[in-house]
């Protein structure tokens, strides 16, 4: 089961999607939690690279409701970029002063040389990974230079040694972000699908969602997340060797999928998207793809999968026409396109509510 929340009051989404989840049911009484979010840079979870500190707080109401009290917030940032400063700039010093959690930096942490044999591959790995009771992984929904997409299997890559990260990179990525999620025991899945970035994993062009996704297996919810921006699951060639090793099966039409606070946030859409220029490097998106969109009360959601996929498809369309989009399309017909379940009346529609921006490249890809 996958669970969807949709909302711009990012604490409360989160506690209601896990709430929705059937994560209790995987909480033993009095167990260790550790936390991971993706503090990958310093910088604001606006910008779009970084785990919104609101998404921890809402897992951590949760968790205190259940009476456990063992928490810990876990991660390390990126070779070059100190976590102790990503804690501060990110807002988790606070977070942790106001909930009496601990904050773990990873880069001092020990490690074991762990082994998966299905590959060969040996992997250090921090043990504070290993040996949490329960590891609730946080990770930001959004595009990367190098792997296309980052999502929970990427995200663990934080719970490696520096040394590690580097030789990643010297191996290829691909293999041993597989062999992660074979060799670290996630408990659950939270992924901060808010304002991931358009085209890379350290911010700068962050495109508003304003949803929370949540479920237990780390490669179905990553196989359901590369659709919401464009991607088909055997596209992300770490995804595709987690299937291989036997991690787990990809999304399709008939996984459980819960969606919850379905009134969606139109609050961020705006006309065209001019209201998104207020959010720092946003403009970009909507400015670049906005001579394709005619744009009446979109929500969040419905609104960037089309700016994905607008970007998946290079802003090169199969069609002249405009897409429509947005509740004002509502009982209305015409000729052109129409993006969402509100603009079904329109010539050729992509149907949903929201739509997966996967969905509107088949349908408005050039090929």
């Amino acid at each position: 089961m996958i669970v969807v929340s949709y909302g711009s009051d990012i604490a409360r989404s989160t506690y209601d999607a896990v709430l929705a989840s059937d994560m209790a049911s995987y909480l033993k009484p009095g167990v260790a939690v550790a936390i991971k979010p993706n503090l990958v840079v310093s910088g604001p979870a606006s910008l779009g690279a970084t785990t919104h500190p609101e998404v921890v707080e809402g897992i951590i109401l949760y968790l205190r409701e259940l009476g456990i009290r063992d928490i810990k917030i876990i991660e390390s940032s990126w070779v070059g970029d100190d976590t102790a400063r990503a804690f501060q700039v990110c807002g988790y010093e606070a977070l942790s002063r106001k909930h009496g959690v601990a904050l773990v930096d990873l880069k001092s942490d020990s490690f074991t040389l762990c082994r998966h044999e299905g590959s060969g591959i040996e992997v250090q790995v921090c043990d504070e990974a290993l040996n949490t009771g329960f590891l609730i992984n946080v990770p930001v929904l959004k595009a990367h230079c190098q792997t296309k997409f980052t999502c929970c299997m990427k995200n663990l890559k934080g719970c490696i040694p520096d040394s590690e990260k580097r030789r990643f990179h010297r191996i290829g990525l691909h293999k041993p972000i597989a062999v992660l999620s074979a060799l670290i025991p996630v408990g659950y899945c939270v992924v901060d699908g808010i304002c991931g970035d358009l085209t890379m994993e350290e911010g700068g062009n962050p495109v508003i969602s304003n949803r929370i996704i949540a479920g237990r297996d780390p490669m179905l919810v990553d196989s359901f997340c590369a659709g919401l921006i464009g991607y088909r699951a055997e596209e992300i060639e770490h995804i595709a060797y987690g299937r291989a090793f036997g991690l787990g099966e990809y999304y399709t039409d008939s996984t459980e999928i819960k969606e919850i606070n379905a009134q969606r946030d139109i609050s961020l859409a705006g006309k065209g998207g001019k209201q998104w220029k207020a959010v720092r490097g946003s403009g970009f998106a909507a400015a670049r793809y906005s001579k394709h969109i005619v744009d009446d009360a979109a929500c969040s959601a419905c609104y960037s999968a089309l700016i994905y996929a607008l970007h998946r498809c290079g802003g090169k369309v199969s069609t002249e026409a405009k897409v429509h989009i947005g509740q004002g399309f509502r009982e209305k017909s015409g000729a052109g396109v129409g993006v969402g379940d509100c603009a079904a009346g329109f010539e050729k529609n992509v149907p949903g509510c929201p739509p997966k921006a996967l969905d509107i490249v088949e349908a408005l890809g050039t090929g």
